[in-house]
């Protein structure tokens, strides 16, 4: 009996505890996010987007995945990443003949046998997907058509999933870490509760102009040249490195020079943020956001698709950063965030610790909209022909196809498709956050 009361006592205290996890704010919201049924529906077509395009060089390539030829084994795919990244060199045998052509031993293509680029000049001159098409069977078929020199129209939506997911996450990332930024300073230390001695501002001042120069500036030649091929990511990395390096000296210059026992270096100075945050966003929002994107890509010197993403991500981060700071604005003059000034916390700690983690769910939800928007965007402007390369495959491009020949309807049906329900997934997500944060 003793043992069974043991148990039984227990097992309350386990229920217990589980019932205060359950009354966590996060699990609330998780389980009314989870009772949205469009919502969740939209969230697992976006896990099967996210697959499509990890995975997209090996669902659509005219590559094999696999192939053994003159007793030797290759893998083709992942051969040219390592080209790409600058690792390997292309094998030799290859160069001769089509992918199609060789006389495999063995041979493992990918379900669509066509990458976004193929040309099949037997099956030019738009082929409809229930036209009779010259290929060698039905493996070889090209499901949703072609356009007007024989690009399979099924493996370039495959390649525009991986652009348009990539445009929406990367630009909306770049817009809320800069919102997020302004937005957390302005409203919680508004116009008269952030002071900065008059040795730190100056020397930053300097040392961001002289940061961006050097950073990028004077490397932008080279982020264009990698970026026109395709990518941009280590030089970006380099001049990221530039830029944060001269910050950092400049900071650590100002910390040796405030050890002097002068006191010009420790004269501090009020610096109205939130005056001059929301002045910034006021004049960036007076300005139409499709002009702006319009003006700073005509600018460039090589068009490219890493371009639109960082001007779609310095131009969106407005919205997160008013909403951020109206949060903010409510916040930090609740009780806990008042016992922490009295406690003596520093306010870096008080905001990124405990404030900021508090009025960042309206934010997630702009940012969730704002993804949606990034990708309708980004293919206007495709549609269009400006800030893309002429290599680069996107759902923008596939409809600006089917705009020269009309009567080629699956290049408007299937891509607009396609960015239909893509815009729609992410607002529909958005709505679902929206009613699983709302406080109860």
């Amino acid at each position: 009996m003793i043992f069974l009361g043991k148990n039984k006592e227990k097992r309350l205290i386990e229920q217990a505890e589980q019932s205060k996890i359950d009354q966590r704010p996060g699990k609330q919201a998780l389980r009314r996010f989870r009772q949205n049924r469009l919502a969740l529906r939209s969230l697992r077509i976006l896990y099967g987007l996210i697959f499509i395009a990890v995975f997209a060089d090996f669902i659509a390539n005219e590559k094999p995945l696999f192939c053994r030829l003159g007793g030797k084994t290759y893998f083709p795919v992942f051969k040219q990443y390592a080209v790409d990244l600058g690792l390997a060199k292309r094998d030799s045998v290859f160069f001769q003949k089509d992918w199609s052509e060789h006389n495999y031993d063995a041979v493992i293509f990918p379900p669509i046998p066509y990458s976004a680029t193929t040309i099949d000049g037997k099956n030019s001159g738009y082929k409809s997907p229930f036209e009779r098409q010259n290929v060698a069977s039905w493996r070889f078929r090209h499901w949703l058509g072609t356009d007007q020199i024989g690009h399979d129209t099924l493996a370039g939506l495959i390649a525009g999933t991986r652009v348009a997911l990539l445009v929406g996450i990367v630009a909306m990332s770049i817009a809320a870490a800069i919102g997020i930024l302004f937005g957390s300073m302005a409203g919680y230390f508004g116009d008269d509760g952030f002071r900065i001695s008059h040795l730190r501002f100056w020397l930053n001042l300097f040392a961001l102009f002289f940061a961006w120069f050097y950073g990028f500036h004077v490397r932008s030649y080279a982020i264009s040249e990698v970026a026109a091929s395709g990518g941009a990511g280590w030089e970006l990395l380099k001049s990221l490195a530039i830029f944060t390096g001269i910050l950092m000296a400049a900071n650590g210059l100002v910390w040796l020079l405030k050890k002097i026992p002068a006191g010009v270096f420790r004269k501090k100075m009020k610096l109205p943020l939130d005056l001059l945050v929301m002045r910034l966003v006021e004049m960036l929002n007076s300005i139409p956001g499709f002009l702006l994107l319009l003006s700073l890509v005509a600018v460039l010197q090589k068009s490219s698709i890493f371009w639109v993403m960082a001007i779609i991500g310095l131009i969106r981060w407005t919205s997160i950063a008013r909403y951020l700071r109206a949060e903010l604005l409510k916040v930090k003059n609740l009780g806990y965030v008042e016992a922490a000034k009295a406690l003596g916390f520093s306010n870096r700690r008080i905001l990124f610790r405990h404030a900021l983690p508090n009025a960042l769910p309206p934010a997630l939800v702009t940012i969730a909209f704002g993804v949606a928007s990034a990708i309708l965007l980004e293919s206007t402007l495709t549609f269009l022909g400006i800030g893309l390369s002429g290599d680069e495959v996107t759902w923008g491009s596939l409809l600006a196809k089917a705009r020269i020949f009309p009567g080629a309807w699956w290049l408007a049906v299937f891509p607009g498709a396609a960015i239909f329900v893509t815009v729609t997934i992410f607002n529909l997500l958005g709505e679902g956050l929206t009613e699983a944060l709302a406080p109860r």
